[in-house]
């Protein structure tokens, strides 16, 4: 098992999740907008958010999952919640998720380009991928600005709460071959 990361740019934060993170949770999943784009249970429970913060600390166990919580990094406040699946061979999928309050600031910017820088120091990952409902604009521009390229529209990619499918468009970021040694060098031990 690998040790818990902890990345920062000064800003943001990113740690593994703490058992006393669930109550942030549970607040932050009260958002609309969380629960329109993220398939939470519907209404979100204490319960609910309990799981949530002991599965994510798990994703340390095995080699195939690093869930972070997204903090601020002078006070410690919980901002949100960002993941890496993956790798998976040459791939590696992002998902990321903020509270209200911390939309709009950059948050989810500096998270996504922490992990990103972080995995491909870390890892042989060539792909990098996410993907967003087709009505999920706001991550989509987080994806753009760190460098990921819109690939396009994967029909019925995904299902919705109720098991409807949903169309997704997929964001890209490919390693670049020949300057990923020097990526990695330049990165080597930065954040770590």
């Amino acid at each position: 098992m690998e040790r818990e990361i902890t990345l920062t740019d000064g800003a943001v934060t990113l740690r593994a999740w703490r058992p006393d993170d669930a109550p942030a949770v549970l607040a932050a999943c009260q958002d609309p907008l969380i629960a329109r784009f993220i398939p939470i249970p519907q209404p979100y429970t204490e319960a609910d958010a309990q799981t949530f913060v002991e599965i994510r600390r798990r994703d340390w166990e095995t080699e195939d999952e690093r869930s972070f919580a997204i903090v601020d990094a002078t006070t410690g406040e919980l901002l949100g919640s960002i993941a890496r699946h993956g790798p998976f061979g040459h791939r590696a999928t992002f998902g990321y998720w903020l509270v209200s309050q911390a939309r709009g600031r950059g948050v989810a910017t500096r998270a996504l380009r922490l992990v990103t820088d972080w995995t491909i120091a870390t890892t042989e990952v060539i792909r990098l991928d996410l993907f967003t409902e087709v009505e999920n604009d706001a991550s989509g521009r987080v994806a753009t600005r760190v460098g990921f390229v819109r690939e396009g529209v994967r029909r019925a990619w995904d299902l919705d709460r109720e098991g409807r499918p949903i169309d997704v468009i997929f964001y890209v970021l490919v390693r670049d071959l020949a300057a990923g040694d020097e990526v990695r060098s330049a990165l080597h031990g930065a954040n770590r």
